[in-house]
């Protein structure tokens, strides 16, 4: 984390002294809540402080430089911040983000450490929750991973309402060039208060480092359609999901309930998200149901009802409160996680305080 702080601290200066040629700013996100888990047995501490519970707790450095004739270089350095122990997130420098590009009026096209697509689409046009609290959408439906090394992304401008994206993540493997790359596009609309969008997203196996790949095929491949429609006086908003291969839906393979048998991920299912954003002055108030539909023989379905609220402090800080419980069948092994917690329990409740700079 030390680490992370320096090399900003270098930046800053530099930023001060490029302003006439390009535009450079330093953000951050600062999320820190309680955590109540429930029916978890012996597997989890009852409740918690944690850290990026409705988003997870960030610390950036984002730019754009002119290059003439409409063309401009653009990147983005984002490093995780546990604010519960101010340690750095996902054991890497720059985890969440680090990719360099360049923008014109024909798109983007950026290279590096990217969000999936799928990811993307879900959080911020089919959750009420936007990936957050115990509320998440991404606690039942399929989405492989949120983000991914060795990619190159384009993004078209929206034009009369249109859009579209394509990646392509490079397995970079030494035996073989189809090993853990990723591919996925999305195509959307979006005309006043009506957004729609559609996802593929398709994971290649993984192998480890001497070229052998796992027993079990973790390749996976998901299909979104997901929309909202904002009434003013509140927002709709609805998805339909396809999923398939073992790698296709989160699940927890270190089997949180204690049970005898551990529980399998599913290799084919749909997912059914409805949900309700209404804001109330400072207050915003939100509802979901997810149903995931496990069509194999095993038939583990599970069905989630989340509860929430924020209430804006100010333009940067806000109070956040929200209670979700998951009910898995056939044991299933679904757990009410948050922004980045998978979670150990079939039911949550969060407590926190969120701040952006």
């Amino acid at each position: 984390m030390k680490t992370v702080f320096c090399t900003l601290a270098l930046v800053s200066p530099l930023a001060v002294l490029a302003q006439e040629q390009s535009s450079v700013t330093v953000y951050g996100v600062l999320d820190a809540g309680l955590v109540a888990e429930r029916g978890c047995g012996a597997a989890c501490a009852k409740t918690k402080v944690s850290s990026g519970v409705a988003s997870g707790s960030r610390l950036g450095v984002t730019g754009k430089e002119d290059l003439g004739g409409d063309v401009r270089a653009v990147y983005t350095l984002e490093a995780g911040v546990g604010a519960d122990t101010g340690q750095s997130e996902e054991g890497r420098l720059f985890g969440r983000q680090a990719f360099v590009g360049v923008e014109s009026r024909w798109g983007a096209i950026t290279l590096g450490r990217q969000y999936n697509l799928q990811y993307e689409t879900l959080i911020d046009v089919a959750d009420p929750f936007r990936g957050g609290m115990a509320g998440t959408a991404t606690n039942l439906a399929g989405y492989t991973t949120k983000r991914y090394d060795n990619t190159v992304k384009y993004a078209t401008p929206q034009v009369r309402g249109w859009s579209a994206s394509a990646i392509y993540s490079f397995g970079e493997s030494p035996y073989s060039t189809r090993y853990n790359r990723a591919y996925g596009a999305t195509i959307g609309y979006e005309h006043g208060p009506f957004m729609l969008r559609v996802a593929h997203q398709r994971k290649n196996n993984l192998s480890d480092a001497t070229g052998v790949v796992p027993a079990v095929d973790y390749s996976s491949r998901n299909t979104l359609v997901a929309a909202n429609f904002n009434l003013k006086a509140a927002t709709l908003y609805a998805a339909y999901g396809v999923n398939r291969g073992i790698g296709s839906s989160p699940w927890d393979a270190n089997n949180p309930y204690g049970a005898l048998v551990a529980p399998t991920p599913s290799t084919d299912s749909h997912d059914i998200l409805a949900g309700i954003a209404v804001p109330r002055g400072a207050a915003t108030f939100m509802v979901s149901y997810i149903h995931k539909n496990d069509r194999t023989l095993a038939n583990q379905d599970a069905d989630q009802v989340a509860a929430g609220m924020t209430y804006a402090l100010s333009k940067r800080t806000s109070l956040y409160a929200a209670y979700a419980r998951i009910k898995n069948k056939n044991g299933a092994g679904y757990t009410v996680g948050n922004a980045t917690d998978r979670g150990k329990g079939n039911s949550g409740i969060n407590l926190g305080l969120r701040h952006s700079f």
